[in-house]
């Protein structure tokens, strides 16, 4: 036997497959990428319905709480519409600058359209950007849709700057009985068909339903902080709030 005998490392997905859904990897990013661009034009109004409005000033918030200045430059990571993008920029002012990245034409479209300065179109396990060059890098309620969690950190590790720091935001199954249940009543059946009457959108209800159920089979919490330090990040931890229905990662660079 010839060239490197050695195993690749062990795939780490954020969750296992949902076979309701897709049967293959390629099925899984076919369905994702299909129903983001159909959702694009209505996802705004979905995630500000579906957190009664408080969604921006949660993120802006975050950005603030995790660190993110005035004059940095921040790459946010599956940027959707651009709400995490356009918080950041409040934040980082004319001396600073926000790129957006996202999967998604549709996605890229609509960050375009709210005001996004410049948006890419790119996955968070392959980053097209040299290494250190970001002050910071968020992601907003996507970790969820990567292929593999080990490999993702590492790139976001690889174009931070030394002292960058991450913020992930996300959407987790909560730690106790009533928290779980009433999450489960409002993200499972509740906002899928508010999404689909509050837009005429068959993909959002599709789509929302999908939210859940990979909200419901993720990872727990540890796995993810010990993916973050396995990665080489360093002061990693999580912010909770509603009994963990809502988890900040965080993490710096040495």
């Amino acid at each position: 036997m010839t060239g490197n005998s050695q195993h690749s490392p062990a795939l780490l997905a954020p969750h296992p497959p949902l076979r309701d859904y897709y049967q293959t990897e390629a099925q899984r990013r076919k369905l994702l990428d299909a129903q983001f661009d159909h959702v694009a034009h209505d996802y705004n109004w979905i995630t500000q319905a579906s957190s009664f409005g408080s969604g921006k000033w949660y993120r802006r918030e975050a950005l603030k709480r995790s660190g993110l200045t005035e004059g940095n430059t921040i790459l946010d990571i599956a940027c959707g519409p651009g709400t995490v993008s356009v918080c950041a920029q409040h934040i980082v002012g004319e001396t600073g600058r926000v790129i957006g990245l996202d999967p998604s034409l549709g996605m890229v479209t609509e960050a375009h359209k709210q005001g996004v300065s410049t948006i890419l179109q790119g996955k968070a396990e392959y980053l097209p950007f040299p290494d250190s060059i970001f002050d910071f890098i968020s992601m907003g309620y996507a970790l969820r849709h990567v292929t593999d969690l080990t490999l993702t950190f590492k790139e976001y590790l690889r174009v931070l700057k030394p002292g960058g720091r991450l913020l992930i935001l996300e959407i987790s199954r909560p730690d106790s009985f009533l928290p779980y249940h009433l999450s489960r009543v409002f993200l499972k059946h509740i906002v899928p068909w508010m999404s689909y009457f509050g837009t005429k959108n068959p993909h959002a209800h599709k789509l929302m339903k999908y939210y859940w159920d990979t909200i419901e089979s993720c990872v727990p919490p540890e796995t993810i902080l010990q993916a973050l330090e396995n990665s080489g990040f360093t002061q990693s931890q999580q912010y909770t709030l509603f009994g963990g229905l809502l988890r900040d990662y965080s993490g710096c660079k040495a």
